[in-house]
Formats: structure tokens, sequence, C-alpha cells
């Protein structure tokens, strides 16, 4: 008696590489977005712990945009920051959307917000 064969058939291997080619391709076009959302949270840390930072709002964003053009951060503007004090502690919010292009007219609308707080 023969065994009964096993293995992917030619139209499952086209759909597992469809599949896997959409993946590949959003996880493409989505990173940069997440990795500069990484980058403003700790350009927002590192102003919040900076001493020069903590005597006024203007010290406060001045400090974020040298940090943002070191950085390469385009998404955001240190006027964009919410700055506020906490028991003595500096606290810098921020939130904004990003709009990544997938398709055409289709676009993948991704909400970014984060805080100085722990």
């Amino acid at each position: 008696m023969r065994k009964k064969q096993a293995g992917v058939s030619l139209s499952g291997l086209l759909v597992a590489a469809v599949v896997i080619a959409t993946v590949a391709m959003l996880g493409m076009k989505v990173i940069p977005s997440v990795i500069e959302y990484f980058q403003i949270v700790g350009a927002v840390k590192a102003v919040a712990n900076d001493p020069g930072a903590k005597n006024s709002v203007a010290d406060a964003r001045k400090s974020f945009d040298r940090r943002a053009q070191v950085d390469d951060i385009a998404s955001i503007t240190a006027q964009d920051l919410e700055i506020t004090k906490d028991g003595g502690e500096l606290v810098v919010a921020f939130a904004y959307e990003k709009r990544v292009p997938i398709v055409n007219n289709v676009s993948l609308l991704i909400y970014f917000e984060g805080s100085s707080k722990k």
C-alpha cells in the first residue's frame, strides 16, 4: 500500500505568500511611525528629567525642540506638548494622529499618545 501524500498544494502556497506579502507591506509602512513614537517618548522623558527645562515651560519647549532636531522628529513640535507640574515634578504629555497611506485612497490612522509620567 502506498502512504498518503502530505504537503502544501500550489493554491495553498500562493495564498500563504499573498498573506505574508501583505503583512510585510503593512509592517514596512507602519514600523517607521512606531519608531518615531518611541523616539518622541524618549525625548519627552528626557525633557521632564532635564534640570534646565524645569525652570519654565519655554525652557522645556526649547529642550524638546533641540532633542527633536537631533532625533529627526517631525510628527509633533514643542507647541504640541502639554506641559504641567504635578507635585513639583514636570509632566510632559502629547497626543497626535499619524495617517499612513496604504494603497491609493486607503490609509491607516494611528493615534499615538504618551506622557513622561511613569
